[in-house]
This record gives C-alpha cells, sequence and structure tokens, in this order.
C-alpha cells in the first residue's frame, strides 16, 4: 500500500492576497486555479521543484472560518518548509518582506528560523543537518 498527504487546507481571508504571498514572497507555483460554484477557487501551490504536500488556500466564508485565519496550529510552528540552501532562501524571503520572527539558530538537526505569513500562521525554515 502507497499512501501520502498530498493537500493540507489553509484558511486565508482572500484568494488574491494569498496567492500573491505564496506565489510571490515563497516563490511557490500554482498548481490550479480554478473558478468554482458560488465564488470559490480551488486554489492549490507548492514549494517550486519540492516534494510532498500542497496547499489549498481556501477563502473563509463562515464565522467559525474566520475565526480560524492565522491560528490554523492554536498558536505552535505548524508548517514547515524544508530547504537545500537556508542562505539563499532566508535572503531571498527577506528581500521579498518575509516577516522573520527570529534569527537563524543551528540546531542538532539543522538550520532553521520562524517566520510568519500575512495572517499569522508560523512557519519554520528549515535546512536539515547532513546525515
Amino acid at each position: 500500500m502507497s499512501r501520502s498527504i498530498f493537500l493540507v487546507t489553509l484558511v486565508v481571508d482572500d484568494y488574491d492576497k494569498a496567492k500573491a504571498f505564496y506565489c510571490g514572497s515563497l516563490g511557490f507555483e500554482c498548481l490550479e486555479d480554478t473558478v468554482q460554484p458560488e465564488g470559490k477557487r480551488w486554489l492549490t501551490v507548492k514549494p517550486k521543484g519540492g516534494e510532498g504536500a500542497a496547499l489549498l488556500l481556501a477563502e473563509a466564508v463562515t464565522e467559525d472560518q474566520k475565526a480560524a485565519i492565522g491560528r490554523q496550529a492554536g498558536g505552535r510552528v505548524g508548517f514547515f518548509l524544508k530547504t537545500d540552501d537556508f542562505a539563499r532562501d532566508h535572503a531571498a524571503m527577506i528581500a521579498c518582506g518575509v516577516s522573520f520572527l527570529e534569527e537563524p539558530r543551528y540546531e542538532v538537526y539543522g538550520t532553521v528560523a520562524v517566520f510568519s505569513d500575512p495572517y499569522g500562521n508560523t512557519w519554520d525554515l528549515i535546512e536539515p543537518a547532513a546525515g
């Protein structure tokens, strides 16, 4: 049996704002952006050249959904962006206005720094340690 997680929903306040951040500031590629009934869109993005799951950017409609924006992981780091070159991607993200919440750290598991998306969700940019 072969199974994998291929898509994770991220609740956002505006499709275009979210697409601009993930595809512009983070350099993700847009896999699909299709208009659905009732004004919804099927908007999926993924790191260029990366493996693993893509994000489904879902615009909040209900009050419960709106309340979840930026709190997807309850205040913990909820998303992890793996890179093969931390210094390159860290510098590029800063140049695009990405807000890092700390200076890079060197841990036994790799080089890491926490950043936030425009909604307040926190992410680790991480280059795993060799071996």
